[in-house]
């Protein structure tokens, strides 16, 4: 079997590495004669699991001893209601920056449980860029600031983190999570659908302050409670397994790796490759502002866009996969996360270059 390239934005590529061994232990997870996937979340082989791969995210991304770590379900869409309902506590408002398309789903839920204050818009410019910090107009009153570090669709990337003083600091990091090195204590909560960075769809992972936990709304369902995963150690009701199994996994192939640092450097090394090619050309072109370009979604358009669905077929041919860009901004978008290998970047610069050359 030949392993072509995936440049899907999500559920994205995993390493080999990965694969091979889930493969390996699939029917017979280290000699007990059943699959990880048949195994009880309360089984001591099943917490020794869930334990290991909670220390080992912990370890990737220092995560300070006050802050717990949450594995759940529902999506990172989920937590655009979990977190207000969460958060809020005796407070009515919450401010948002709205950078792009998750950014505005984040705000219409938000909506349903506060006063929402979109603190700084760039959609006037078509999310070509994200406020600069002298932008942001916060609130006194709210009760968090919420922003989401990279839009997956956009491609756009915040080169800061937003200073919200005393107010708690929410981030949605679905598409950049240990991708590089973030100071994990400038963050009140950190949430992050796995599909992406961690592992496959059906998990999401939540990184909360513990002071933030016990102020839930009276309404708040039970599954949507904090305190009550935290409680559990996120096993209130039976958890995705097998997504956490496979998690833990890619957190150990990220150490051997070099962590999160090693990683930077060759996700950095992928985005500058890629980028060059893009901007050498009058055939490719990419909208987003220089300092934020994604390192992980590489938008891009072709100057003639009648060649774009000739460009899909024919890198499909070539084993480059998933490279149409969303639906509700078209183009071309190569999703290049940490699985995405330098040589599988490469040969995707090979055949625009090609395609631009044959079309000349």
């Amino acid at each position: 079997m030949t392993r072509k390239y995936n440049f899907s934005a999500g559920p994205a590529a995993l390493p080999d590495q990965v694969l091979q061994q889930a493969q390996a232990e699939l029917a017979d997870w280290q000699g007990k004669g059943l699959s990880i996937m048949e195994m009880s979340h309360r089984s001591d082989e099943f917490v020794s699991v869930a334990t290991a791969a909670e220390q080992d995210l912990r370890d990737l991304m220092q995560i300070p001893d006050h802050y717990k770590v949450l594995f759940l379900q529902g999506g990172a869409t989920s937590q655009f209601g979990m977190i207000p309902m969460n958060l809020l506590g005796q407070k009515t408002q919450a401010d948002y920056i709205n950078t792009g398309i998750w950014s505005k789903k984040a705000i219409a839920e938000a909506k349903r449980y506060a006063q929402v204050n979109v603190v700084a818009s760039t959609e006037a410019e078509n999310f070509t860029r994200v406020p600069r910090a002298d932008e942001l107009n916060l609130s006194a009153e709210a009760a968090y600031l919420h922003y989401t570090s990279n839009e997956t669709i956009g491609g756009l990337e915040f080169d800061y983190i937003p200073d919200a003083g005393q107010t708690p600091l929410v981030v949605d990091m679905s598409s950049d999570i240990l991708s590089q090195p973030v100071e994990v204590s400038r963050f009140g909560l950190i949430y992050a659908g796995a599909q992406k960075n961690i592992g496959p769809a059906g998990l999401t992972v939540v990184i909360v302050r513990e002071d933030l936990l016990g102020q839930a709304l009276p309404t708040t369902p039970t599954m949507y409670d904090y305190k009550v995963h935290a409680d559990a150690d996120s096993m209130h009701n039976t958890p995705p397994t097998f997504a956490w199994y496979l998690a833990g996994l890619v957190f150990k192939w990220l150490k051997a790796q070099g962590g999160v640092e090693g990683i930077a450097e060759i996700n950095l090394r992928k985005a500058r490759k890629l980028y060059a090619a893009i901007d050498a050309s009058d055939f490719y072109a990419n909208p987003i502002a220089l300092p934020n370009r994604s390192i992980m979604n590489v938008p891009f358009t072709l100057a003639d866009t009648q060649l774009e669905s000739r460009f899909l077929v024919e890198a499909e041919a070539a084993g480059l996969l998933n490279l149409q860009g969303h639906r509700s901004v078209g183009g071309m978008r190569a999703s290049i996360y940490n699985a995405v290998s330098e040589t599988a970047v490469e040969a995707l610069i090979e055949f625009m270059q090609h395609f631009e050359k044959t079309r000349a």
